[in-house]
């Protein structure tokens, strides 16, 4: 039996490719088809690498020609896989969270060096000095925010807003707090890969009734990584603080996390740097200085970066202790301590408010990746 090309051709548009309205003659997919008595050669070419698009088209070519031609032709059939170099876009829609008007990042570089007792007292001086605040510990695997404002067995209540199931902030000291500390056992570990973290952070940022807040502070985990960018994806940022202490060790780290924001794809504003333990004094003696990790290396790091310096923070005990008992040391009477967070407060205030003068709105970020290598472009 001699099989016609025109039957074979009638028989393939019968057909429709997986993912495309028309048939397989229409879209282009049907490349050639030769004839030798009872054999027939299909080429096809499809869009999509998808194996089981593949072996479905051989199926429905066989089908068809059986059905509709000659059920014993000898059929083969050749796919070619032509699919467009595409980037595939890991995106998070980056959108303002309504009624939130500044979103601060604290970061460090290197861990240990003071960040989330920097970012509590921060939030608490703010809280003080009249702004509305909340705090978004962002730290996954070291979540320290539920000790230092004394709500370690609280748990976030479920409101309803607007129809809609909320999640309530624990507040304290006049701050709105959300941490993975509420939701996890005391001395359990976080054993999550990047995107079971970046889904539980967006969980607390957009499932949560945050109200209306002057600042949102974000304590992000040390270096510069996953999270971080989870971040920056999911809100447009305001401005980052970075936070170090004088040594070398620290301001190698310090410099990195201030390249991450500056990155030109990323390009979210520095506010500044602030030293952290930047001199030890002693109760007894509260007008001495002692420059256990080096004197003035952040400073000179801000002016050598050109990057704001917000202020130094000293190396007193009642600040650990404060934070181990739950009251951040910023609501202290101590006017060393008092002192020094007051100027920081108020210089990362005046930095926020020169760049929403001066700069246009941080957009978010989308992470794309492309023949196995990843970018981060803005929106």
């Amino acid at each position: 039996m001699q099989l016609k090309k025109q039957d074979i051709y009638k028989a393939l548009e019968t057909i429709t490719v997986a993912g495309e309205g028309q048939n397989m003659v229409e879209s282009g997919a049907v490349q050639n088809v030769v004839t030798f008595a009872d054999e027939v050669i299909v080429d096809l070419k499809l869009s999509t690498p998808a194996l089981h698009i593949k072996k479905r088209a051989e199926v429905d070519v066989m089908k068809a020609i059986h059905e509709h031609v000659y059920e014993k032709a000898k059929i083969k059939v050749n796919v070619k896989v032509d699919a467009p170099q595409q980037k595939k876009v890991n995106e998070i829609k980056g959108k303002p969270i309504p009624g939130i008007q500044n979103i601060v990042a604290v970061a460090s570089g290197k861990g240990g060096v003071g960040k989330s007792t920097i970012t509590a007292n921060l939030a608490v001086s703010l809280a003080q000095m009249g702004f509305k605040v909340g705090l978004l510990d962002a730290d996954i695997y070291g979540p320290s925010g539920p000790i230092m404002f004394d709500v370690v067995n609280e748990k976030p209540l479920s409101v309803n807003v607007k129809g809609k199931s909320k999640m309530k902030p624990i507040e304290s000291y006049g701050v709105k707090l959300l941490s993975i500390g509420f939701f996890t056992k005391p001395g359990q570990a976080v054993i999550w890969r990047g995107p079971m973290a970046a889904k539980a952070l967006n969980q607390m940022i957009f499932d949560a009734d945050w109200g209306e807040l002057d600042f949102l502070l974000v304590d992000l985990p040390p270096g510069t990584g996953d999270i971080h960018l989870s971040i920056m994806q999911s809100m447009p940022i305001t401005g980052a603080v970075v936070v170090s202490t004088p040594q070398n060790v620290a301001l190698a780290d310090a410099r990195k996390g201030v390249a991450m924001f500056q990155q030109e794809n990323i390009n979210v504003p520095v506010l500044g740097i602030v030293e952290n333990m930047a001199y030890f004094t002693p109760e007894e003696l509260p007008e001495n200085k002692y420059y256990i990790f080096g004197e003035a290396g952040a400073k000179r790091l801000s002016q050598d970066i050109e990057v704001p310096f917000l202020g130094e923070i000293p190396l007193v005990q009642s600040i650990r202790e404060s934070g181990d008992v739950g009251r951040p040391a910023a609501l202290q009477d101590s006017t060393i301590i008092s002192e020094a967070f007051n100027e920081l407060t108020k210089n990362v205030v005046q930095q926020v408010v020169d760049r929403n003068e001066n700069l246009p709105p941080t957009e978010a970020i989308k992470i794309t990746t492309m023949a196995g290598c990843s970018a981060v472009k803005k929106k």
